[in-house]
């Protein structure tokens, strides 16, 4: 009887809940071009992984403080206190695979979480719905988010029952999401209004595999440059998706002289990128302007080609994003740091979360 009381008060691994679902599910949204994805939880958060050909890795760093209300408790009983292990809490995590397009779905079964892209079972449940109101609630008038958003956070402190999880906001769809340990699955309870329906949806949890690893050694990057998002968007839209490979050409920025840099008549651009493919090319330069890139750093000229295909893949990320970094390095390792800012305001010690992407170089751009 006592081993099956242990069992049964053991709490679940992780318990978390969010009012609005719409910042988590883009950043799943970010890395969802396979279906398979690694969960990795954590005290500080958790981290999903994503890999296509043995050649583009995609991660995003989810913190714990994304979400109103946080908590893991370790599968692994507690180590020693006089343990000589110092990182042992570095290591405390649960891992697990799961369809990440089944659990986004999930997400927008309201029709609340954004674009749901190719989910066609998110995307017949948009716009079919009516806000469920409480009893004796007249309706709103629409377009005054800010009024509303103002008396969600007023009422807030006053929420008792299920009105902590899912507030009152009137178009955010709230959800408590709990996973109770390896061979269980991950369940969300979702909801757009404490008096309207709920939904709860168990996804199935696999054994997490092995994933590819593509460690980025910083002291052997030869190009880093950080610039907004808008700018690189703004160029890969404009290619042609019937393009073959891409390719980043890097060169050091020109020697200062007296304190300012001094332009050659036919200097090469510092940064340009080019896309190749059958009907043609396009070249597209940046300019040496702060506006524009913010941070620019090589060491040596730079020219590294990528198939299309796989930064494609990165396009959802970067069009939710603020700042981008990107780096390569000696061996044509490309980074791809997207910086995805909270809707939660700072003072509310919130911290904006990023998604990661590496690529490996073509073969024949190696040398």
């Amino acid at each position: 009887m006592s081993n099956d009381d242990e069992e049964v008060q053991q709490p679940p691994v992780l318990k978390a809940s969010v009012n609005d679902v719409r910042h988590f599910a883009s950043l799943l949204r970010g890395v969802n071009f396979v279906n398979r994805a690694t969960v990795t939880i954590a005290k500080t958060g958790f981290v999903v992984i994503v890999e296509e050909a043995r050649t583009l890795l995609g991660t995003a760093y989810i913190f714990a403080n994304t979400f109103d209300e946080y908590t893991y408790h370790s599968e692994t009983p507690p180590a020693p206190k006089n343990s000589q292990d110092s990182d042992g809490d570095d290591d405390d995590n649960s891992a697990f695979e799961i369809p990440l397009n089944t659990l986004i779905e999930c997400l927008n079964i309201f029709g609340t979480a954004g674009s749901s892209g190719s989910g066609a079972g998110a995307g017949n449940a948009t716009g079919k719905y009516k806000k469920w109101k409480r009893p004796g609630e007249d309706s709103e008038p629409e377009g005054d988010d800010d009024d509303r958003g103002r008396r969600s956070s007023n009422g807030g402190s006053g929420a008792r029952g299920i009105d902590q999880y899912f507030g009152n906001t009137e178009k955010g769809t709230g959800m408590r999401m709990s996973y109770a340990g390896s061979g269980f699955p991950l369940t969300l309870l979702i909801a757009e209004d404490a008096a309207g329906p709920t939904t709860t949806c168990e996804i199935t949890t696999y054994e997490a595999e092995p994933h590819l690893q593509l460690p980025f050694e910083s002291d052997q990057t030869v190009l880093k440059i950080i610039l907004k998002s808008s700018w690189l968007r703004d160029a890969l839209s404009e290619l042609d998706p019937s393009c073959d490979k891409l390719t980043i050409i890097g060169n050091p920025p020109p020697p200062i002289v007296n304190g300012k840099q001094r332009q050659q008549p036919r200097a090469p651009p510092m940064l340009r990128i080019q896309a190749a493919g059958t009907f043609g090319s396009t070249e597209m330069d940046y300019p040496n302007d702060r506006d524009v890139l913010e941070t620019f750093e090589c060491t040596r000229h730079v020219s590294f080609s990528y198939r299309f295909g796989h930064i494609s893949r990165t396009l959802r990320a970067l069009q939710s994003s603020a700042k981008t970094s990107l780096r390569i390095d000696d061996e044509g390792l490309l980074s791809l740091q997207f910086l995805m800012p909270s809707p939660k305001s700072k003072t509310e010690g919130a911290a904006d979360a990023f998604i990661e992407f590496r690529c490996l170089a073509l073969d024949d751009e190696l040398v």
